[in-house]
């Protein structure tokens, strides 16, 4: 079996590949729900639309469900203090989610125009609200979050849910969610032709341009504004037990460059996010949709991968008592406990992969409103 130390670092990979995966592959569903009331003007342009996805973001799901399962297995301390914390952004998520399952079957139940429309914004609820909200996370958790724990390791959280709502958190939020909607439409101008093609690849440009000034803000303001980053001042043992009061934190204006200063290399993740997200723009424009694809996956890529490499070993900052944040070395599970996880994620995400592979390539092609008026009888 691994040693303990690896299969830390190990895990804050996979977790970081999931949270990736779910960005792009539930991302882009998540991003053609969001563009849905906009680049369809017609009812038979939205069907298209809608059946760009219809087939395949059941499947995406397993990307978010996987992810929240590896959390809760793989740090159980990161998963119990974010509930406590995050609790009613997560209801909030949950809820704007439940509006996709329940739009995509019911949608085209009845051919009432109101009872559509209603859906439509449902779906568009469903698609947008989750990114923000998951960027807002991110954007606390740059700035630490007021938690603490006590003798016996129970957490407490001391801030409320409006403190969430910040001004740098909700940038985070703004660029979490153009991101997602630039996968969509890239995605969406993949499957499509004509006009929803033409709108998909404006809808693109913006989002990418909207994006890449908010992440550029975003990083700005975490070099020169008043916030404030995190740093290990103690020793630290990576083979030692969970235990997260073990260690002497500070808080400096230094403390989420640090990675980037000891590895330079670092700087072509935001460098990816910038580059990949202007190019899939302007390759969705020209009709290059699936290397625009490619090039916006990897932009999403770059922009998780910068929080995640400013971050490092810090999963969960807290602004309250510094010596009590979660990283990589005092959150995670049992020595077993990770080391069976690998194994079994060693088996079965190449077949997760392989299979989603296989449906999108069965199910390739471009969607018309043709198509559409000649099955309309379909689920969608």
């Amino acid at each position: 079996m691994l040693d303990y130390p690896t299969l830390k670092i190990i895990w804050w990979l996979l977790v970081g590949v999931l949270l990736i995966g779910f960005a792009i592959m539930d991302g882009h569903d998540m991003g053609v729900g969001t563009l849905l009331p906009f680049v369809g003007k017609t009812d038979d342009e939205r069907r298209v639309v809608i059946n760009s996805v219809g087939m395949h973001w059941e499947g995406n799901q397993v990307w978010f469900i996987t992810g929240g399962g590896a959390i809760f297995a793989a740090w159980p301390l990161i998963y119990a203090t974010a509930f406590s914390g995050f609790y009613w952004a997560m209801m909030a998520a949950l809820w704007a989610l439940f509006f996709r399952p329940v739009g995509f079957k019911y949608r085209s139940l009845l051919k009432d125009a109101q009872w559509r429309r209603s859906w439509d914004w449902g779906l568009f609820v469903g698609g947008f609200v989750p990114p923000v909200i998951f960027g807002v996370a991110f954007g606390n958790l740059l700035q630490g979050v007021p938690f603490h724990f006590n003798e016996l390791l129970m957490v407490s959280y001391t801030g409320s849910f409006w403190e969430l709502l910040n001004p740098f958190a909700l940038l985070a939020g703004i660029v979490s969610s153009a991101m997602i909607t630039l996968q969509g439409a890239v995605y969406l101008a993949h499957r499509t032709e004509g006009a929803i093609q033409r709108r998909a690849g404006t809808a693109a440009l913006w989002s990418a341009v909207l994006m890449v000034l908010g992440f550029v803000g975003a990083g700005l303001w975490l070099r020169y504004g008043n916030i404030l980053g995190y740093a290990i001042t103690s020793v630290v043992d990576p083979a030692a037990l969970p235990n997260p009061l073990g260690k002497t934190v500070e808080r400096n204006a230094d403390g989420w460059w640090i990675n980037y200063a000891k590895q330079p290399l670092l700087w072509l993740l935001p460098l990816l996010g910038i580059a990949g997200a202007l190019l899939a723009a302007v390759l969705t424009r020209a009709g290059r949709t699936l290397t625009a694809f490619v090039l916006s996956s990897l932009a999403i890529v770059g922009v998780i991968g910068t929080a995640g490499a400013a971050m490092f070993p810090f999963l969960m900052p807290s602004s309250s008592h510094p010596d009590a944040s979660l990283t990589v070395w005092d959150s995670v599970s049992s020595h077993l406990t990770l080391g069976v996880m690998f194994w079994a994620t060693l088996i079965f995400m190449p077949l997760i992969i392989f299979y989603t592979g296989w449906a999108y390539r069965v199910m390739r092609g471009k969607i018309t409103v043709e198509q559409i008026r000649a099955n309309d009888h379909s689920a969608y």
